[in-house]
Formats: C-alpha cells, sequence, structure tokens
C-alpha cells in the first residue's frame, strides 16, 4: 500500500492573486523533500496561469521557514555523492522554478528565515518582513556551504554583504537586511498584511501583460552589459507593446481620463 504525500503548503487565491503558505508549523516550515517538491510543482501550475497577477508566499507558525528539517538531514547523512547529487538538483529546479515565475512574487517574513529559507526568500520579487525577522545563512557552522542558494541570495543581499555572512553565518535583523537592501520594507508584525496589500493593489492596477513584461525586462537587462543586441531588444519590446491591444487600451484611457478596462474588483473582495 503507498503511502500518501502531506501536502505541506496551504494554498488558496482571491481574484487574481495566489497565496501560498509554508504549512510545517510545528518544525519553524523546514522544509524536505516533500515541499521542496510540492512548491515546485505548485508554481508550475503558476506558469501556465494567464489568470494570476501576483503571488505571495509566507508561512504559518512562529517562523517563514528555519531551513532543512532535521530528520531530513538525518537521513541525507548516509547519502551518497550520486543522492546528494539528486538533492541538490530538486533544490534548485525548485528555486529556478519559483524564480521564473511570470508574475511579482512577494515573500511574507515573519520569525526565523534560516539557510535555505533565505534562498526561498531571495527567490521572491519583493521581501516584506516584520521587525524581529532573524536572518542567518547557517550553513558553514555545520561544514557546508549555501551553494544551490548563492545565485539567488548574492543577488538579493549584494556581494559585500555576502562575502561576511556566507563565511561568518552570524545572525542579523530585518533592519540589517534592509539596510543593505535585501529587504523592500520592515514594518510592525501587524502590518505585515497591510503592507502586502498595498502592493498587492498597485500591481493589480497596472496592466497584466505589462506587469509580466516589466518582470522579465528585469531579468534580460540586469547584469547584462548595454550592448546594440541589448538596445535593440528593448526597442523592439516597447514597440510590440505600444501596439498590443493592452497598451493601446492603458495609452487611451490616460489620455481620456478613465480607468482602463483591465481594472476590476480590488484583489481581496472575494474569495475563489
Amino acid at each position: 500500500m503507498s503511502q500518501t504525500i502531506q501536502p505541506t503548503l496551504d494554498t488558496w487565491r482571491r481574484a487574481g492573486v495566489a497565496y501560498v503558505y509554508l504549512n510545517r508549523p510545528d518544525v519553524r516550515n523546514a522544509f524536505n523533500d516533500e515541499m521542496i517538491a510540492q512548491l515546485r510543482d505548485q508554481f508550475q501550475q503558476f506558469a501556465q496561469d494567464d489568470d494570476l497577477r501576483a503571488v505571495v508566499l509566507g508561512g504559518h507558525g512562529k517562523a517563514f521557514c528555519a531551513g532543512a528539517d532535521l530528520s531530513w538531514m538525518r537521513a541525507m547523512a548516509d547519502y551518497s555523492w550520486e543522492e546528494n547529487r539528486a538533492d541538490a538538483q530538486a533544490l534548485a529546479d525548485m528555486l529556478w522554478t519559483i524564480s521564473r515565475c511570470p508574475v511579482p512574487v512577494i515573500a511574507r517574513l515573519h520569525g526565523d528565515c534560516y539557510a535555505g529559507g533565505v534562498g526561498l526568500a531571495s527567490v521572491c520579487d519583493i521581501r516584506v518582513a516584520a521587525h524581529g525577522v532573524q536572518i542567518c545563512l547557517s550553513e558553514a557552522k555545520l561544514g557546508l556551504l549555501p551553494a544551490t542558494i548563492a545565485p539567488y541570495v548574492v543577488r538579493a543581499m549584494g556581494e559585500s554583504a555576502a562575502r561576511r555572512y556566507f563565511v561568518t553565518a552570524e545572525r542579523f535583523d530585518a533592519a540589517k537586511a534592509q539596510s543593505f537592501g535585501m529587504l523592500h520594507a520592515v514594518v510592525e508584525p501587524d502590518q505585515l498584511d497591510t503592507t502586502i496589500d498595498g502592493l498587492l493593489d498597485a500591481i493589480v492596477a497596472n496592466g497584466p501583460q505589462a506587469t509580466r513584461a516589466c518582470k522579465a525586462l528585469v531579468a534580460d537587462v540586469a547584469g547584462t552589459p548595454n550592448t546594440a543586441e541589448l538596445r535593440a531588444h528593448t526597442v523592439n519590446l516597447i514597440a510590440d507593446i505600444r501596439a498590443s491591444d493592452e497598451g493601446r487600451e492603458g495609452v487611451q484611457a490616460f489620455l481620456n481620463k478613465r480607468k482602463p478596462d483591465w481594472l476590476g474588483a480590488p484583489h481581496g473582495s472575494e474569495a475563489v
């Protein structure tokens, strides 16, 4: 008899916005192979959802994510090199899938955000944290390194901060993380959801296709030399979107001082 894998995510939807909460509060949302697979599968589904406007990634309980589950780590202690590589590949694939989500992903951070949890936050486009959040890249304390999460964490926190915190494995708080640009906002815990709602209101007020194109544009140009090829690409992008139905509607709505036709009910007005 096969064992049923219990869902480690809590997901729901409100008018175009998907909420994905890690749901292992008894272990501070530490992840294991099941959670990694379920996150990958969920975000693969999001990539095919044309009606999706944004995603909020958070966690139930006292912490956003405390890193890897201890039971999972004990099992990995006996893995062969090939098994370790396959395990790391699964994590890398999950992070890549989230990072390639076509709509903005907002990280809702509270409590502890450790190790792989830092990677999970770093793949998100916008990171909002409550005061009191503690962040730690703790891998070096275990004789390990934050390899698969590094491409995302270094971009999120900057090379200078990464050079320190990768090798010291020190804990740092939300205010420190905001000071070097890792966090976009740090608010009181009771203002966390209100702040995120404000960001969602701003996102869903914009053209749906324009929002997706803007996210893709950042990925296209970040760290890329300003070559003739890149300039030609950006010229083509703006020509394409100006000629699109959405682009024409947005400009006409602005010129005629009316709301564009993509503006419907507020994102929180109905549950799906």
